[in-house]
């Protein structure tokens, strides 16, 4: 696709270290910020865990709409919500746009919320 808006980058704000470490600077936190509300959305979160699992690392949009009971416009703006916040990448082939996962978005979003940071952090407080 041509005329896309540039995606947000996490990847400008040196992201991160676990949030049971330490604060979040301002810029990374408003650079994050867009990522986690677009997966707060239960459409976007399964289009996203759809798109990251499919095998060959892309999926074509029309492979998408049948695991929705909703219209293909519908679709689409979820999938412009999530390629806006710098979760996926899209491009246009013929009739069909392909999407894929940028890489390393899910690691620098899993690196924040580190599960065993937050699990040690917890069990020194509980």
């Amino acid at each position: 696709m041509t005329k896309q808006p540039r995606a947000l980058s996490i990847f400008d704000a040196g992201c991160c270290t676990p949030l049971a470490n330490e604060p979040l600077t301002a810029a990374q936190a408003g650079s994050l910020a867009p990522m986690f509300k677009a997966l707060g959305d239960p459409v976007r979160l399964r289009l996203l865990s759809l798109i990251a699992s499919h095998s060959g690392g892309e999926v074509c949009v029309c492979d998408l709409t049948p695991w929705f009971a909703l219209t293909a416009p519908t679709i689409s703006h979820h999938l412009k919500v999530l390629r806006e916040a710098g979760l996926i990448e899209c491009e246009r082939r013929g009739t069909w746009v392909y999407y894929w996962m940028r890489p390393g978005v899910l690691d620098r979003l899993a690196s924040v919320l580190d599960a065993d940071q937050l699990r040690s952090t917890a069990g020194a407080t509980g």
